[in-house]
């Protein structure tokens, strides 16, 4: 097997369902210091984070994976152990293989290939890790190193994210940006009682349903040329005791918008609050910005050079999107940097039967070297 395919293998066995890592790191590290990687483990809470580094001065071209993977379910539900690797029929199976250890293990490739052929590239070039991408929080992920990379004043001028980005064929999408996310878990009071008798209560769910309807229903932007319009979604509404016969106290909804630079988290926390006031509720929400919205502007040095490879390496020019959900690549952009998202095909992702091509991992390192010496070769 190819280097690259032995280290996503050696991967995929590490069980490291977030936030655990399992030594990838560590085995990570060890290889890229062999290379001449300047070596840093980042550990912050149960959260471990990477950051290797290769070169002097500027600029700085960086790799962003994670090493943690969701977890894989029940493992019968499986043709094959989920965290046993297995090749079948041109596809590599396993937890991880395309989210995203597939990706990591092609980075590494990468660089070491790239620096051994151009061991005086200009700028830098490195690989920051974590173990906290697929968790609730991300607390203490890339989210903390950017904070640390604050107060240390280190600075990223273009980030190239493993996500698995293409749909039917690698380097067939690209991401130049990111919706925001801002979530919030709203809670509408009433008054409990017996349904035999409403008028001694206050029903929320009664209550809260006209509100309800407006903010399904309200056009909160257009969008614009870079994103779509910013989308109203409520994931979970909950109320009552379980019996039918009592009408509930209180009713809890979480909601959350993916909104476009057409719109601010502080608009829109206005707007909905405002709706809210509008129906008469008593209510109360707790918000939670998870990120701000980012783009990578056509003619960015990054992204062009992302689009090259994917046309010259490929064969395609790459549909440039915007969409999906979050990555970490949202806490890379406000530090200044250009971020562009590239790796393999998602429709596995998070399934059952996770699996990635065999050709399409082995091609993978050669994009990114290539991105690296579009960049700083």
């Amino acid at each position: 097997m190819s280097d690259v395919i032995d280290l996503a293998c050696d991967l995929i066995r590490r069980r490291s369902v977030t936030p655990e890592d399992r030594g990838c790191q560590a085995s990570i590290g060890e290889r890229l210091q062999r290379a001449g990687f300047a070596v840093q483990h980042l550990r912050f809470g149960e959260v471990d984070n990477l950051w290797a580094t290769h070169g002097q001065g500027g600029p700085l071209l960086v790799f962003l994976g994670h090493t943690d993977v969701v977890p894989s379910g029940p493992a019968e539900s499986w043709t094959t152990d989920p965290f046993e690797p297995v090749i079948r029929d041109g596809l590599l199976y396993g937890r991880g293989a395309a989210d995203m250890k597939g990706s990591v293990a092609a980075m590494v490739v990468a660089l070491e290939a790239f620096v051994a052929a151009h061991p005086d590239h200009r700028g830098r070039v490195g690989l920051l890790l974590t173990s906290d991408e697929e968790g609730p929080t991300n607390l203490d992920g890339v989210r903390r190193v950017a904070e640390h990379f604050r107060a240390t004043g280190e600075r990223i001028d273009w980030c190239v994210v493993g996500e698995p980005s293409s749909k039917e064929k690698l380097g067939d999408l690209i991401r130049v940006g990111r919706r925001g996310s801002l979530s919030g878990t709203l809670q509408v009071r009433g008054i409990q009682g017996h349904v035999a008798y409403p008028e001694k209560a206050r029903n929320p769910i009664h209550a809260f349903a006209p509100a309800l309807a407006e903010l399904a229903a309200e056009r909160w932007d257009e969008g614009n040329q870079d994103f779509p319009p910013t989308s109203f979604q409520v994931s979970n509404l909950n109320a009552g005791t379980g019996a039918n016969n009592v009408i509930p106290g209180a009713l809890t909804a979480l909601i959350n918008f993916r909104y476009s630079t057409a719109s601010s988290a502080g608009d829109l926390r206005k707007r909905t609050e405002a709706i809210l006031d509008k129906h008469g509720l008593d209510w109360q929400v707790d918000w939670s910005l998870s990120g701000e919205p980012f783009l990578t502007p056509p003619g960015g040095a990054v992204r062009e050079a992302v689009v090259s490879v994917c046309r010259d390496l490929c064969g395609v020019p790459p549909e440039e999107s915007t969409g999906g959900g979050t990555s970490d690549g949202r806490f890379i952009a406000p530090l200044g940097a250009e971020v562009v998202e590239l790796g393999p095909v998602n429709a596995t992702i998070h399934k059952v039967d996770e699996c990635v091509s065999v050709a399409d991992l082995e091609k993978l390192p050669s994009l990114y070297e290539a991105i690296c010496i579009r960049l700083l070769g």
